[in-house]
């Protein structure tokens, strides 16, 4: 499943439409079928694919090859996206748990099922529908915690990201915040992201509609979540940005075009400011303007296929305009076999 644009003029009427603050941390960015999930050290990976009213779940050994029973469920489920790079998330590091989200065509949903599935035997182990509209953003090694981002439908920019607990189904009572935020809004495009060895820590490179891209990084394991804003970048082309870790995790890398643009230390997630630039196109002097984009990823006007996606997301949510409800109350609807 894709949100592809066919026209130029399409994007740009979104760009007049949506407000620059219609987009928030953590997407949207819809599930996909048709499509595999892995993680290191567990040789299987699991395919997630549609027929028809149903939704097919199958564990593939190597070159792709289905390996025993598969799942079959009504419904329309999908792997959990995480960025507009295709980064998707909802396969524990263990890779006992898988969590697949709905997928839902049109609008903003009024309520968020995720199906939860044990690998090992390859069946449904619970299924959970939240209120109002979450995204899952990442999944705890263990598969303990759930990490959502639950969302304004009709002002995208209020969001907060909640931590649920998948073993005794219940959401922690707080959001997880940045604990030096100064109240400065988190709205972007999420771009890409890479994960720490062992799921740890996901760490997310968001493009704002105007200002410093930023990383938003969130712990899995200790419920903590920070913001590291990337002043350097505010003339990039941040939409063809990449994260890379180096020296054993304790580097963070974000390039651009080839170069080295921005560094962050991972253990007190603060900027390295005398890193050696990496030789590369973008870390001329004379490249000013945002960097070219590459052919597939721009349309008739230009403009990257990233952020056109973006812009659709952001405006089928609006068209809807579900009221915001502030975090999910009561207890959530569970569903076991």
């Amino acid at each position: 499943m894709h949100w592809m644009p066919r026209t130029a003029a399409l994007a740009l009427l979104i760009l007049v439409a949506a407000p620059s603050a219609a987009l928030a941390d953590g997407g949207p960015v819809p599930p996909v079928q048709g499509t595999a999930i892995g993680t290191p050290g567990v040789a299987s990976t699991y395919g997630v694919f549609g027929a028809g009213h149903t939704t097919i779940v199958k564990r593939l050994g190597a070159g792709g090859v289905p390996i025993g029973a598969q799942l079959r469920v009504n419904g329309h489920y999908g792997i959990p996206s995480v960025d507009y790079r295709g980064g998707t998330t909802g396969l524990s590091a263990d890779g006992r748990t898988l969590v697949l989200a709905q997928i839902t065509l049109i609008g903003a949903p009024r309520t968020t099922r995720l199906l939860i599935v044990s690998t090992p035997r390859l069946t449904v182990r619970s299924r959970i529908a939240l209120p109002g509209w979450s995204t899952v953003d990442a999944i705890s090694p263990n598969g303990r915690w759930l990490y959502l981002i639950h969302y304004s439908a009709s002002n995208l920019s209020r969001y907060e990201v909640l931590a649920y607990n998948l073993v005794r189904h219940r959401m922690l009572p707080k959001p997880i915040v940045d604990p030096d935020d100064r109240g400065e809004a988190m709205v972007g495009f999420p771009i890409t992201r890479v994960m720490s060895a062992g799921s740890r820590w996901a760490y997310t490179l968001y493009m704002r509609p105007s200002g410093a891209a930023f990383i938003h990084a969130l712990n899995t394991v200790a419920h903590r979540a920070v913001c590291v804003d990337l002043p350097s970048l505010t003339n990039l082309d941040v939409s063809n940005g990449h994260l890379s870790l180096g020296s054993g995790g304790a580097i963070l890398r974000v390039g651009i075009a080839g170069a080295t643009h921005a560094v962050v230390n991972t253990r007190t997630l603060r900027l390295v400011t005398d890193f050696p630039q990496t030789p590369g196109p973008a870390s001329s002097p004379a490249q000013a303007r945002p960097a070219a984009r590459p052919s597939s990823s721009r349309d008739a006007g230009g403009m990257s296929w990233v952020l056109i996606a973006g812009l659709l997301a952001a405006l089928a949510a609006l068209a809807v305009g579900v009221a915001w409800r502030g975090r999910p109350r009561g207890r959530p609807v569970i569903r076991t076999r």
